[in-house]
């Protein structure tokens, strides 16, 4: 199971560390420490390399989160909202709400990632310039950041989707056609071919003894795997073009009152009427939410003693949409939340209920039906 934790907070946007990032650093630190800055100036003390090492690690990764945020900055001035920034084993993510809207808008918001990368790697190099005559060690620690990253604008300037490359490419093709599946489709298609090319060479290094070429088969594997899922989500989303949550919700939902024992939900409405998922409700007012998944935190034998509103995820916490809420609304929350279902809501009273698993199957049977 993967973890993420809060770092810091800055303008206004939450930056996160995944526990995959932890990996990569110590990969980057140990690498730096054992090999590279040895190999490069001569120091008394080995624990020098490693506080060298760490350091230059850290502001490897203060690079990532640096372009990130230019990316998330831009996206503020142009009114989206971005959730949070993520940095993991390949990088970074800035989770952004919306899809830009224009051409326009998703032009500038990818090319300034890269050009922030750029922008640093000029300060880097100029700062080994500077530190040449003064200290070997720091300008060796200047030199490999200015390195990395034009190495990481370079990279992200590959035309091929998710990539900020990707995202400009879309962006041209987009504004020549008018047509964001077809330019999604596009650079989804140039992200896949430049992803297998990576493979290809990474497994030529792999097998002529470059343990490297490992390291470009996984980047491969990701750049494919989010190619294929970046144009999926485009056509989920215009799936549910003009459909609102009371066109997805369904009326065949269980109520249950607070009250109730677990043993005799369990009973009664789990394993007779074959259903997970039941709302909370007294005098027409939700309550709550109760899961299967709720039920199997506690052992059976508290089943007895246990009321739902004991184990139940109380109101205040529950993610609803109204009525006349939109479809691509309701699959925000679905996934941006990472639920599994969404009570609908007219004056506070329950109306009906959105599980992700119908909602999938609402979306193929329009995909098959070319709705």
């Amino acid at each position: 199971m993967k973890y993420s934790w809060k770092i810091a907070r800055i303008s206004g946007i939450d930056i996160k560390i995944d526990s995959s990032w932890l990996v990569i650093f110590l990969l980057f630190t140990f690498s730096l420490s054992v090999y590279y800055f040895p190999q490069s100036f001569l120091l008394s003390s080995r624990r020098i390399y490693w506080l060298l090492g760490s350091v230059a690690s850290l502001l490897v990764f203060a690079s990532v989160l640096f372009h990130e945020l230019a990316h998330s900055l831009v996206a503020i001035k142009q009114g989206e909202k971005v959730e949070d920034i993520t940095l993991f084993i390949f990088g970074g993510v800035a989770r952004i709400s919306e899809e830009p809207e224009t051409p326009q808008k998703e032009f500038s918001m990818a090319l300034v990632g890269p050009l922030a990368s750029f922008f640093l790697a000029l300060v880097f190099i100029l700062l080994s310039f500077l530190f040449r005559p003064v200290s070997r060690p720091l300008q060796v620690v200047a030199a490999y950041l200015g390195y990395i990253n034009a190495i990481l604008g370079a990279f992200n300037l590959l035309p091929g989707f998710p990539m900020d490359g990707g995202r400009v490419l879309r962006a041209i093709v987009w504004k020549a056609t008018g047509d964001l599946r077809r330019a999604t489709r596009a650079a989804s298609l140039v992200g896949q071919f430049i992803a297998f090319f990576l493979i290809f060479v990474g497994l030529i290094r792999f097998f002529r003894g470059d343990l490297g070429g490992l390291w470009l088969v996984l980047i491969g594997w990701f750049l494919h795997n989010a190619s294929v899922q970046g144009y999926s989500q485009v056509l989920l989303k215009q799936s549910l073009e003009g459909l609102k949550a009371k066109d997805l919700m369904s009326n065949a939902f269980l109520l249950v009152e607070p009250e109730l024992s677990v043993q005799t939900l369990v009973q009664d409405y789990v394993l007779k009427r074959r259903e997970r998922v039941f709302l909370v409700v007294k005098e027409e007012k939700l309550l709550g939410i109760v899961c299967l998944e709720d039920i199997k935190k506690f052992p059976r034998e508290r089943w007895p003693e246990l009321r739902v509103e004991d184990i139940m995820t109380p109101a205040e916490k529950i993610i609803s949409v109204a009525p006349e809420s939109t479809g691509i609304q309701v699959l925000q929350h679905l996934a941006g939340a990472e639920i599994n279902q969404v009570p609908v809501l007219d004056n506070g009273k329950v109306v009906g209920i959105i599980c992700r698993n119908d909602l999938l199957k609402i979306m193929q049977l329009r995909a098959e039906l070319g709705i």
